[in-house]
């Protein structure tokens, strides 16, 4: 793991949590890719895949889920600020070696903040909610690794995980 960029912003001189002003920030594109995945029993993954679950279209629910997720963003995480969200893009990759499904969001806007905040809470509600869908067959269904992959934008510039 690599240090920190900084101090945290999110803290005032005193110690005190605040929102970071970001109104004298530069307009830019910015662009954040985030993802995550879910494992479960093959028989659950295999009712997702076959579209054949009780609840309907598991993947397509969440899809919609993961987006909505992004735009409440700011309802979600105190300190995240609400912003204009010009395209959210959700995409689901079935493994079935690993008995899981992973989920890929990209999350775009025009500002002064990054996407990286919308970008993981997306990932992380569209596997939530095919966890919800799927737990009455399954509640051994694990989530993890969810993470930034990537962002554009701003200040710093590019970012990408190794």
């Amino acid at each position: 793991m690599t240090e920190p960029l900084q101090t945290l912003t999110h803290f005032d001189a005193t110690g005190q949590a605040h929102m970071v002003d970001v109104g004298n920030k530069a307009e830019t594109k910015r662009v954040a890719r985030a993802t995550g995945r879910i494992t479960m029993l093959p028989a659950t993954l295999a009712l997702i895949e076959s579209g054949s679950h009780k609840k309907g279209d598991v993947l397509g629910v969440a899809r919609l889920a993961a987006i909505q997720g992004a735009k409440r963003c700011a309802d979600l995480i105190p300190l995240a600020h609400p912003i204009p969200l010009t395209r959210v893009a959700v995409e689901f990759a079935v493994d079935n070696a690993r008995n899981g499904v992973r989920i890929d969001v990209t999350a775009e806007t025009v500002g002064r903040t990054g996407v990286e905040m919308e970008a993981l809470t997306a990932a992380s509600v569209g596997l939530l909610t095919i966890y919800d869908m799927c737990k009455a067959v399954d509640r051994g269904m694990t989530i993890s690794d969810v993470r930034l992959l990537e962002k554009l934008g701003g200040k710093s510039g590019h970012w990408q995980a190794e």
